[in-house]
């Protein structure tokens, strides 16, 4: 069966072998969302009331970091293309430019419709990522986003794949965004208002519980009967300052043991009072992805 995990890279900036992931201290792309996750047509027909929903439009948002930039003002430029290897959407003919402006850091939103958009040959780009798809749709079709960013001499790219289904079983459901329901800081619940730290640390973050809120989802096989599958979650943990460990949590291993959620934060050695934020990103491992930003103030150690 085909994997149903769209493929996601979303980050963005150099990181050299000596460097923590964790710690975002330049120009990045921590997560893209797409709301919805999937557009799944009712059925598996080539009608155009049905295949309709595919032009649907949604929107796109890109959670950007730029902590060293003092506000500055950032280019991007959205492009769609029909080649799942093209990390860039750099293929001629194969690409179109969807939206372009000026961002801030912080979360840009923009309305896009990449379903009902044609290449310059007047081929409907969806049409173009079916014929690439050795599957021939069967698991969805997965339609490339990159984004482009730059500010200064730093240039960032991150990718997304939007997904495009339809319903081969009445137990299929559209796939829905993953939300985390919120954060703990040493076990206390964890609100916008920064709460004041003080000492060397280690400091715990954990999500609140998320009982209930891994969805199960019905996939089709290649003899087209109908797989039942269960999320597992994974959450990607960013901070300003300091470093995060593990800097990824969540997933399910192939001896079907599950990891848990909890991580600890180290500040960094600094003699200075600082306010640090924090970024924890959540995947379903099916398109959907979301995050919670949390600030705090550390005192010198």
């Amino acid at each position: 069966m085909r994997p149903v995990a769209p493929l996601l890279a979303v980050a963005a900036a150099c990181v050299g072998p000596q460097d923590n992931p964790s710690l975002v201290k330049d120009l990045r792309v921590l997560g893209i969302s797409l709301e919805p996750p999937e557009l799944m047509a009712p059925a598996c027909v080539e009608d155009p009331d049905v295949l309709a929903v595919f032009a649907s439009r949604v929107t796109f948002t890109a959670l950007i970091a730029d902590p060293a930039g003092e506000g500055r003002t950032i280019q991007y430029e959205l492009v769609a293309c029909a080649h799942p290897s093209d990390r860039t959407c750099s293929r001629a003919g194969d690409r179109i430019k969807l939206r372009s402006g000026e961002a801030t850091a912080g979360e840009l939103k923009l309305g896009i419709s990449p379903g009902a958009t044609l290449l310059e040959d007047g081929t409907p780009l969806l049409q173009r990522v079916a014929e690439q798809d050795e599957y021939k749709g069967l698991g969805g079709l997965r339609l490339p986003l990159s984004l482009r960013l730059k500010a200064g001499e730093e240039e960032v790219f991150a990718r997304k794949l939007m997904v495009f289904s339809c319903r081969f079983f009445r137990e299929m459901k559209q796939n829905l965004t993953p939300q985390l329901p919120g954060l703990r800081l040493d076990a206390e619940s964890w609100g916008e208002e920064p709460p004041e730290l003080a000492g060397a640390g280690l400091f715990r973050i954990e999500p609140d519980s998320l009982e209930g809120l891994e969805e199960p989802y019905v996939v089709p096989s290649f003899k087209l009967r109908p797989v039942q599958l269960q999320e597992s979650w994974k959450i990607s943990w960013h901070s300003t300052s300091g470093r995060i460990s593990p800097d990824e949590t969540g997933g399910t291993d192939l001896g079907g043991q599950r990891s848990r959620h909890r991580v600890e934060w180290t500040p960094s050695k600094s003699s200075a009072r600082e306010e640090v934020t924090f970024w924890a990103v959540v995947r379903d491992g099916r398109g959907g992805q979301s995050w919670l930003v949390r600030r705090a103030r550390i005192k010198p150690r």
